[in-house]
């Protein structure tokens, strides 16, 4: 068994009988009578897995829950299975004379996402001191599904000597022996998965709901529609924020440009205000040293340049005056007078 491990297992994606009561699904023929009877009612198309009316609800979001305590409730078991999502539909399986519980629950949640955690977390947990067991809804999902009342079904225990492999509890172990690829081919029995195995702690995932050409068209025209609500909703946002950017900016400018012009409009007043008190104070100071200047010329002073210029002219003449007699004077003591020298020629 090059590159198995004994904890190699596959999980059964359609239900057959006889592969069903195989440990490592290659088994070609029925082991107990319940398979006979499986077989029978498979081959036969006595069993109809939608033509339960209690069957109700959305498969695909729809839990089986297992192993359950004859006392537990309803009540007891949507409290339980709420903290995993909103629980939308709940039936508790009773015995149809006793009313008595069965010990197995179908749970229908509001979202597929919200049954896929409540089968991964609700596995191997504890409700009334029971252990339960957490499997998706086979009756309407898998192909092929035969009952446990009809001798099929998954699981089982061991001391009924029924035991069922391929599911979540009890899946198939990889093949030991060769595995007889033509007996399975003539039965429609599905051969393991060569070189696909999966370890017995992975956690096999339910099956997804398959869309058809109508689906995926509504569904890529709700993602276009979404896509184009979300980018008219960005450019509203992104038109809104630059509408607040600007609008922020226009009245930041709008008070800096008040700020501005009350600040020039002040210093204008002022500048205003002060300059015809300047130009009035120095034209009354400039008149009023004027008038003082004037008043302190006395009359005299307002004629002192024509005055001035007589006596000027005068000491001039009077200096001219002197100067010619000073040179007369001198003229007559070197050379005498006429008068003298007749004097002299006389005596």
């Amino acid at each position: 068994m090059s590159g198995r491990s004994i904890n190699s297992v596959f999980y059964a994606e359609t239900y057959h009988p006889i592969q069903a009561g195989s440990i490592d699904g290659t088994d070609t023929a029925p082991h107990d009578n319940a398979i006979y009877r499986a077989l029978l009612c498979s081959s036969a198309g006595l069993y109809d897995p939608f033509g339960d009316p209690k069957a109700i609800g959305d498969p695909y979001c729809t839990i089986f829950v297992g192993r359950l305590s004859h006392l537990t409730t309803e009540d007891t078991l949507r409290k339980a299975m709420s903290k995993y999502g909103k629980v939308k539909n709940l039936r508790l399986v009773r015995h149809i004379v006793t009313g008595a519980s069965r010990g197995y629950a179908f749970v229908e949640f509001e979202t597929e996402r919200e049954m896929r955690r409540a089968y991964k977390d609700a596995q191997h947990s504890y409700i009334d001191d029971s252990e339960i067991i957490v499997d998706y809804n086979r009756q309407q999902l898998m192909p092929g599904w035969i009952p446990r009342r009809l001798g099929g079904g998954l699981g089982g225990r061991k001391e009924s000597g029924q035991l069922r492999f391929g599911g979540r509890e009890r899946p198939f172990r990889a093949p030991l022996q060769t595995i007889p690829y033509d007996d399975l081919k003539r039965l429609g029995i599905p051969p393991p998965p060569e070189g696909r195995y999966m370890s017995h702690y992975e956690v096999p995932s339910p099956p997804r709901r398959k869309r058809s050409s109508r689906d995926k068209e509504e569904s890529s025209h709700r993602r276009s529609s979404i896509d184009k609500e979300a980018e008219e909703s960005s450019n509203i946002r992104s038109y809104r924020d630059k509408e607040e950017h600007y609008g922020e900016r226009h009245s930041v400018e709008k008070e800096e440009h008040r700020h501005k012009g009350s600040s020039m409009d002040r210093s204008e007043r002022s500048h205003r205000r002060i300059s015809p008190e300047r130009g009035g104070y120095h034209h009354k100071r400039s008149s009023l040293d004027r008038e003082e200047h004037y008043e302190k010329r006395s009359p005299v002073d307002m004629e002192e340049p024509s005055h001035k210029k007589l006596r000027d002219r005068e000491e001039r003449t009077h200096k001219r005056s002197s100067r010619d007699r000073e040179e007369g004077s001198r003229k007559r003591h070197k050379y005498g007078s006429s008068s003298d020298k007749r004097r002299k020629e006389d005596a």
